[in-house]
């Protein structure tokens, strides 16, 4: 099997369930924007110790964005066709997210100013995949206003909760890294 197919020359793209649009049309653009969160999640994830609990916190949210990708990559007359929780976003897959942003907030002492990036390379890496999945919530409202995704759909709630979620757990690595290097620095003032 050949990774080109040449279909796409015409600066066209299939769609989940059939039919063809322009590549950068609402659903292709956002959902282009949401492969770049799933990459950007993927960078501070390989920063992270395999099987770490963030490290598969991080892939469930990267499978998760599959499912976002796939409701985004239908065309609104084949919607009828989406499974919840398989290809279509389900209420429940935003609320889940809340219990794990309120029990890793407990973790960490939250900031009392304006948060700069770069505290540590994991903490860092999650706040650029956070601000990827705000610009992908960014383009799923524009989709949502112009009809390419239903008023209902929880595609909107789902990245705004994940880009929380995102920096909550950008935070509580920064603490950690922070406890981390504090207690190096202790360690060599005592020698």
């Amino acid at each position: 099997m050949k990774v080109y197919t040449k279909t796409g020359d015409d600066g066209t793209t299939g769609l989940f369930f059939g039919g063809r649009v322009k590549k950068n049309a609402l659903g292709p653009s956002a959902y282009g924007t949401v492969d770049e969160a799933v990459s950007a999640i993927g960078v501070a994830r390989a920063e992270t110790p395999i099987e770490s609990e963030l490290w598969n916190m991080l892939l469930q949210y990267q499978r998760e964005l599959f499912v976002v990708g796939a409701e985004l990559a239908t065309a609104p007359e084949n919607r009828k066709k989406l499974q919840d929780g398989i290809t279509r976003v389900s209420a429940a897959m935003v609320s889940a997210m809340e219990p794990v942003i309120d029990e890793i907030t407990g973790r960490f002492d939250p900031p009392t100013e304006f948060v700069l990036p770069g505290e540590g390379k994991v903490g860092a890496l999650l706040d650029v995949a956070r601000v990827v999945v705000r610009r992908a919530e960014r383009d799923c409202v524009g989709a949502t206003q112009e009809g390419w995704l239903e008023a209902q759909s929880q595609v909107v709630p789902y990245l705004n909760r994940l880009a929380d979620l995102l920096w909550t757990l950008a935070r509580w690595q920064e603490g950690a890294w922070r406890a981390a290097r504090t207690g190096e620095a202790h360690a060599q003032e005592s020698k």
